[in-house]
């Protein structure tokens, strides 16, 4: 894969982690007025009406949901474990990620920790970020060397630039 089309596809999935987040977020406030909402449904709807409209190939789609369950499950978990604010979750200067971001993430996020009890043991499988993935805003760090990696917005995750290792977890508690 050449590097040029290479970049034109992770454009394309970086925006797809936004607009799936978008509209989950958006359907989940929809379902809110009616009843609990469902997370995975909602997201799994998202991902099928991305397909059907030629946004995403079926494999994109795929990945870029798997990618959104992750962050989402991730933060929800945190919120239920700890009872924090998802703002302790991202660690880092909120003035730097666009409102509408943080507004979509954290309703998702709290209505998604209503439902953690079902998911605990695919959040923590899922806890685990790779190089090449999508993620959303947070820090990072290296399984290897402890290296953290900062996002102030959705984006695809480097290898470490310190080790060069490619996994990742979640920072969760604080660096003293």
């Amino acid at each position: 894969m050449s590097e040029e089309h290479k970049h034109d596809t992770t454009d394309k999935l970086v925006d797809a982690y936004e607009r799936m987040l978008k509209q989950t977020h958006e359907a989940i406030e929809k379902a809110q007025q009616e009843s609990a909402p469902l997370f995975r449904e909602i997201v799994d709807k998202t991902r099928e009406r991305m397909v059907e409209l030629g946004e995403l190939t079926r494999e994109e789609a795929e990945k870029v949901s798997d990618y959104v369950k992750r962050d989402i499950e991730d933060a929800a978990k945190y919120i239920a474990d700890t009872g924090q604010d998802i703002r302790d979750w991202w660690r880092f200067d909120l003035e730097l990620m666009e409102k509408r971001m943080l507004d979509m993430f954290k309703l998702v996020a709290d209505q998604t920790s209503l439902q953690l009890a079902q998911w605990a043991e695919t959040a923590r499988q899922m806890s685990l970020y790779q190089a090449g993935e999508i993620t959303g805003p947070g820090t990072l760090v290296c399984d290897q060397c402890g290296a953290e990696t900062h996002f102030v917005k959705a984006g695809r995750i480097p290898p470490c630039a310190d080790c060069g290792n490619t996994r990742f977890r979640r920072r969760t508690e604080d660096k003293s």
